[in-house]
């Protein structure tokens, strides 16, 4: 079992995925400073219940499952902002969770294992497919690569990798990203996405 802060958004961070923040209550900025300068990661958490940004008496209630994120770039442009960006690592199961009196949350959780490198059936190829257009798509436009909602390498061959970006870029709801984030098995997981791919007519070829 491993102790670490958590930081509760009304998202989703899955192993490999991007994410860019803003910083700037207090709770956070002293854990993420102490992140940075002792190389180590915090727990993203979804909110199932509450704000992101602390309200008097409010109440939150965290999501079982989480991601660690790694911060790989930050600066501080002005005095209490941060602005950091980070990619997500490995799952983790809360087992126990605790927030202390200045408002931070602090897990004693478990690491979940890493997806197995498993190549992408040929039935959910045109999964892998409709997400190497997309990427084609917003390279041809241009799109700077610290806006892209997806950072390379990009593993196109790989069932978890695949699934994983389509969950992030998906208008899933809590409940379902929730689940597809607790799935251990990454083709089962590439499989419930393209359900919902072929659900919003975003596939071809089926």
């Amino acid at each position: 079992m491993t102790s670490i802060p958590l930081f509760p958004l009304n998202t989703v961070l899955y192993p490999d995925g991007y994410l860019p923040l803003q910083i700037f209550e207090v709770r956070y900025l002293d854990m993420i400073r102490k992140c940075i300068m002792g190389e180590q990661p915090f727990g993203v958490v979804q909110l199932l219940d509450g704000t992101e940004v602390r309200k008097p008496g409010q109440h939150e209630t965290l999501a079982p499952v989480g991601t660690l994120a790694r911060v790989i770039e930050w600066a501080a442009p002005l005095s209490g902002l941060l602005q950091i960006k980070c990619m997500g690592t490995q799952r983790f199961r809360i087992l126990h969770s605790e927030q202390l009196q200045h408002g931070l949350w602090m897990g004693r959780v478990e690491m979940l294992p890493s997806d197995k490198i498993i190549a992408i059936p040929q039935e959910q190829q045109n999964v892998a497919d409709a997400l190497g257009a997309l990427i084609r798509t917003l390279q041809e436009q241009k799109i700077p690569m610290d806006q892209m909602p997806m950072q390379p390498p990009y593993r196109l061959d790989e069932s978890g990798w695949v699934a994983n970006r389509w969950c992030e870029l998906l208008s899933l709801t809590a409940m379902q990203k929730q689940l597809l984030l607790s799935q251990d098995n990454p083709v089962l997981r590439l499989e419930l996405v393209q359900d919902e791919l072929s659900e919003h007519g975003l596939l071809e070829n089926e």
